[in-house]
Formats: structure tokens, sequence, C-alpha cells
């Protein structure tokens, strides 16, 4: 994915819990409100991805990351601004340094279709590596408010449902 047009483009890291790069690209910051950064990219070419099937190169990606929660948004639209879908992970909150972003991925996601129903994805590996990396109970606490708290933002259609 590229940074699409835009301010500043920075690069985002995403990391397993112990501490394994997991994906990076990057983006543009389009604007930031208190702990909320939002950035903009865009694919340079077309991906295969298990859940989303292809995206098509020209999607664009609206990313919201809130530094003090344990969750992200991706919201996803054809390169006319029609929205495709959201996608929603579960990580640690993210670090930001002015250059790249970062944060840990805890494999939990939602996907949202165009009607806002959604499902959630990847609990088994969760489980698997909530052994395997023997996550602590707070953040399995952390984890399961940030689950129902996004269910809560989708149902009550608020920010960034409700653009």
């Amino acid at each position: 994915m590229s940074a699409a047009t835009g301010t500043k483009a920075i690069d985002v890291r995403t990391f397993k819990f112990d501490g394994t790069l997991h994906r990076q690209w990057s983006a543009r910051i389009q604007r930031r409100e208190g702990s909320l950064i939002v950035l903009e990219g865009e694919f340079d070419s077309a991906i295969e991805h298990d859940l989303l099937g292809t995206i098509s190169c020209g999607t664009i990606s609206t990313e919201y990351y809130w530094l003090d929660r344990w969750y992200n948004i991706f919201r996803f639209s054809s390169p006319d601004g029609c929205l495709l879908s959201y996608y929603c992970n579960i990580n640690q909150p993210p670090v930001f340094d002015g250059k790249i972003l970062r944060y840990v991925d805890l494999d939990i996601d939602l996907l949202v279709s165009t009607d806002l129903t959604f499902r959630v994805l990847d609990l088994e590996d969760f489980e698997v590596n909530a052994v395997l990396y023997q996550y602590p109970r707070e953040l399995r606490e952390h984890v399961d408010s940030a689950v129902n708290e996004l269910i809560g933002l989708i149902e009550h259609r608020a920010f960034p449902f409700n653009e």
C-alpha cells in the first residue's frame, strides 16, 4: 500500500506479541484530534486477503488510531469514495513518534459490512497465542473490553461507523 495524497507520510508497523514484525505500509496523516490519528493510504497493487478477498488496486484505506484505545478501525472504500467494508483490529494502544506508528496486533478482528452487520474473527488464533505468548490476565481483560466497545460503536452507528 502506498501513501495517498495528503499531508505528511508516515510508516505503520504492526507486530506480534513477541516483537516479530507482522506487517508494514505507508500512509499519510489526514488529521489529529486529541488521541485520534486518522491516516489514509491507497493500495498500489491488488492484494489477496484471507477474509476480505481481493483488495483492488486503488482501494482507499482510511485508518483510525487512538493512542489510548485497544483497537483501530480501517474504512475501505473504492477510488470514488463508496464504502466497501470496515475492518477492525484488536491491538495494544499504538505508539507514534511522529514518523512511525507502531502497535501490537492481538489477533481478534471484526469485519463490518456496508449494512453494518459484523463478524468477530480469529478468536481461535487469539486463544492459541494467549497460551503461546502467555498473555497476562489484564491484557485479556483489555481485549474483551475492546471487542465489546467496538460492537457498541457499530450497533449505535457511532463514529466512525456513521461517516
